[in-house]
This record gives structure tokens, sequence and C-alpha cells, in this order.
């Protein structure tokens, strides 16, 4: 099993992404809004921001469990063809890592 990951870039293509890597085999499919540090405009620790004045821009952080490679490269395909070229700026960062232990999904082999 794999876990991947996609920073996108482009709020608007989220939906787009989400059924992408569902058809991938992606499961199950998390979001959280993200920020990276170079995209601050002001420099104010997280902490601090109560106020609507700090404006933010941000990114989609997505991520779930593939069950095998090939899965993994599907969803990469997938999303570059909502996305385009990974590689060019301003489209997100894409990664995937080998699970070591799983616990918690119902139906699943704990031991990868």
């Amino acid at each position: 099993m794999m876990m991947v990951l996609l920073v996108l870039d482009d709020p608007e293509l989220l939906d787009d992404v989400l059924q992408a890597w569902r058809n991938a085999g992606v499961i199950p499919l998390s979001v959280i809004e993200s920020t990276g540090i170079h995209r601050r405009k002001k420099r104010v620790p997280m902490r601090y921001v109560f106020d609507e004045g700090v404006e933010m821009e941000g990114h989609l952080t997505l991520y779930g469990i593939s069950l095998s490679a090939g899965a993994v490269e599907a969803c990469l395909k997938a999303t570059e063809a909502i996305t385009g070229d990974l590689d060019l700026p301003s489209t997100g960062v894409f990664a995937a890592w080998e699970i070591q232990s799983l616990y918690g999904l119902p139906g699943e082999d704990s031991q990868p």
C-alpha cells in the first residue's frame, strides 16, 4: 500500500481531481486547507491569525491510500490530465510513499 499526497495549487480543480483519484482507486480521500511558507502575504505566526485582515493565499492538500504502485501511476496521470504537468510552476506537488503499517480501515489488512 502507498500513501498519496497532492498539494493542489488551484482549488477550483478540486472536484475533478477528487473524482480522478477515486477512479484511480485511491481511498479514503481527505482534503485539508494548507498554506506554504512562501505563499504567505504577511509574516504573522499562524497562532496569531484571528483577524480577517490577514490575507492568506492557500492550497488544498489531498491525501489518500493506494493499494498498489500501479494505482499511484494512474492517479498521477489522471492528476496531470487535470492540472497540467506538475513540473510546471503553479500546478501542484505530488508525492507517494510506501506505508509500513496501517490501522483503522475496516476490511483492510493492517499490515501491508
